[in-house]
């Protein structure tokens, strides 16, 4: 996974009959994780980022319970002890959505710098839902998780793959 590409010149796509489905397999990108990624997820309400960021957080064994966090916009997780071994990495946790409601495009580049978030990257995995099209320029690549609902079910979709 730590192999940068293009979106459209490849991804895989999964589907999630459910949430611990979603959550498996956020803990499986997990693995391929460390300090410096950033993911972007993508979906409407309701489509599994936040079930998968709590499957990223517990692949990487970062510490506290993972919630959304709409109301705080940014929440850190410290290291913890990942399973499987490897490196201990701390995971940042960013709810995008309200950045520059409103607003003018640059009005949500200052959010999303007051944030520091290139700061946390040097030593977390940032996990940023609704992140798409705000904060692709904190770094040379990102891992992009489409997640889509199917209608009158919870059967999910996913579409990933490294962006540069």
């Amino acid at each position: 996974m730590n192999e940068g590409h293009s979106v459209n010149e490849g991804h895989s796509v999964i589907h999630l009959p459910t949430v611990e489905d979603t959550e498996a397999f956020g803990r499986r990108l997990a693995v391929e994780l460390g300090a410096g990624d950033l993911v972007v997820l993508d979906g409407p309400l309701g489509a599994g980022k936040t079930a998968l960021a709590r499957g990223i957080a517990a692949g990487l064994g970062v510490e506290g319970r993972v919630s959304s966090p709409t109301f705080i916009i940014a929440r850190e997780h410290r290291a913890g002890q990942r399973p499987g071994g490897g490196e201990p990495v701390a995971m940042v946790h960013v709810d995008a959505y309200r950045l520059g409601l409103g607003a003018e495009r640059s009005a949500t580049f200052d959010e999303l710098d007051a944030l520091d978030l290139d700061t946390d990257l040097a030593g977390a995995v940032v996990v940023v839902e609704w992140g798409e099209g705000i904060v692709e320029h904190l770094t040379d690549r990102h891992l992009l998780v489409r997640l889509r609902r199917e209608p009158e079910s919870d059967v999910r979709t996913a579409q990933w793959g490294w962006v540069s």
